[in-house]
């Protein structure tokens, strides 16, 4: 967007000083041919541009718009998999806050004005420290300093600035239902328990596959400490998806650097169901409707 919006500056500016003049002149002209009489809609075709140099630059301003809207103000995602179910959905397309954690450079990232910083349970998109290219979503679970404990698919915290003796607390939960779910194409089904669970102030569903492992021979292992436990550095943060057993989170690559944060997600502005029959002859990049109940806020 960055590179387009300076081709088509380019070329309004090229446009402005060296063909527009000669439109005029071509203008000024006419009306003295027609004695001060030419006719609206020829004058407006003859200050259109007409090669691809003026065509293009009549685009700077429309894309101007567009790139300073979306690298400082919203920014929209779609969620392109499961990993936040029950509160994120795939074919859902959120917006996302680009000021919420400070006004950022659209080229480093780098952040040129503080506003705020994440805070426990916010759902936060950013660059993946393993493929920079690559935007994940999750939810903010330890703070800076904060030590993170993931054991029998229960979290603890122990938070930054506690007393020696304190010990780390338990994440709140509470069962809210069980449900199955058909494993595509074997015809078996998996149990998932759906949790309503607070992290800070914000209280959010989340759900445990009963039938999965923890998995926990491929967490990332910290120096010093035991697998399953996690000391959150300076300037990062402990991530994880709502889906427990179904996402690629902290638990396996380690923190999420302040530098890497593009912004918090507000709500979901627009809802596609791409589900249909396996004998359907509709492209499946063609959504089959509209979840018009899913758009608002996080649910």
């Amino acid at each position: 967007m960055f590179i387009l919006t300076i081709l088509t500056g380019i070329a309004y500016f090229y446009d402005y000083k060296i063909t527009r003049p000669k439109r005029l002149a071509s203008v000024a002209k006419a009306r003295e041919e027609t004695a001060g009489k030419l006719d609206s809609k020829v004058e407006k075709e003859l200050l259109e541009p007409k090669d691809i140099i003026g065509q293009t630059g009549s685009l700077f301003f429309v894309i101007l718009f567009v790139f300073v809207f979306r690298s400082f103000i919203i920014e929209p995602f779609r969620i392109p998999s499961g990993s936040m179910l029950p509160t994120l959905q795939d074919g859902d397309f959120i917006a996302v806050s680009k000021w919420s954690y400070g006004i950022r450079n659209p080229l480093t990232n780098s952040i040129l004005i503080n506003t705020s910083t994440p805070k426990r349970g916010d759902v936060i998109v950013f660059k993946y420290p393993e493929d920079k290219n690559v935007d994940f979503i999750k939810r903010v679970v330890g703070l800076p300093g904060d030590i993170v404990i993931y054991q029998n698919k229960n979290i603890y915290i122990l938070k930054a600035g506690s007393d020696k003796d304190a010990i780390p607390e338990q994440v709140s939960t509470k069962l809210l239902e069980t449900l199955e779910e058909e494993i595509s194409g074997i015809g078996l089904a998996d149990k998932y328990e759906v949790y309503e669970e607070k992290l800070g102030d914000i209280t959010h569903r989340m759900r445990v596959n009963t039938n999965a492992p923890m998995m926990s021979q491929y967490f990332y292992k910290q120096d010093n400490t035991p697998v399953g436990m996690w000391r959150v550095p300076e300037n990062c943060y402990f991530v994880m998806g709502d889906n427990r057993d179904n996402s690629k989170d902290s638990r396996f690559w380690g923190f999420v650097p302040m530098e890497n944060i593009k912004g918090k997600t507000l709500g979901i502005w627009l809802s596609f169901d791409f589900k249909r029959d396996s004998s359907s002859s509709i492209p499946e990049w063609i959504p089959s409707a509209v979840r018009f109940d899913r758009i608002g806020g996080l649910k």
